[in-house]
Parts: structure tokens; sequence; C-alpha cells
């Protein structure tokens, strides 16, 4: 992490940090993520039979190119999930630093205790 990315996330909008680790963490995400979800379609075997389809589709300019393999659609899909919970999160820490600060190490040492 540069000064640069550091005055970034203390002076930028309410998801800086979480925009930072979006940019900086994505690709390593989606190298562990992929597996999982490609595991799980294997299961059901939905993604081939989407993968058929959104490639004809994505031909004609249906489907975006990025979303023809279903392994790399729900792969992103749940990566912009995680990125938005992180950014709520952020967002009350900096609504509320002291109690966002005490609200998680309650959460911490509680979790400790058990």
């Amino acid at each position: 992490m540069s000064v640069q990315d550091v005055k970034g996330i203390l002076t930028g909008g309410d998801d800086a940090a979480t925009q930072y680790f979006k940019r900086t963490t994505s690709e390593s995400l989606t190298k562990r993520f992929q597996p999982i979800v490609k595991k799980a379609m294997a299961k059901v075997k939905l993604a081939e039979k989407y993968d058929e389809i959104a490639a004809s589709g994505a031909k004609l300019g249906l489907v975006k190119e990025e979303d023809a393999q279903l392994e790399d659609y729900v792969t992103r899909k749940a990566l912009d999930g995680l990125f938005i919970v992180i950014a709520e999160e952020e967002k009350k820490v900096r609504q509320d630093p002291a109690g966002a600060a005490s609200a998680l190490l309650r959460k911490v040492f509680g979790a400790i205790g058990k």
C-alpha cells in the first residue's frame, strides 16, 4: 500500500477502503472463489446448459461476452456482493468510528469467549 493509497482511503468517500481492496484483491479472490463455484455448478450441471445458450446469445449480442460463462458470472457476482457488504460496514465505521470500533471489539472478544 502506497502513501497515495492511504491518503485516498482517508480522504475518499464512504467506501474508499472497500474500493482499494476491491481493486487490489479481486484477481486473487476470483482465483480462490472460482473453483468453489465450479464445483457447486458441476453438481447440478447447470453451467453446461447455460454456457451453451449464453454462447449463442453472445454471438447475437443478446448476452455480454463476459456473462457467457456461468461460473465466471456467478464468481463475479459473489465478489460484488462481498464488496457491497464490506462497503456498508465501512460506511458505518466512518459515520461512527468509536461506536463501530466498540461493536467490533464486542464481536471479536465475544467470539473468543465462546
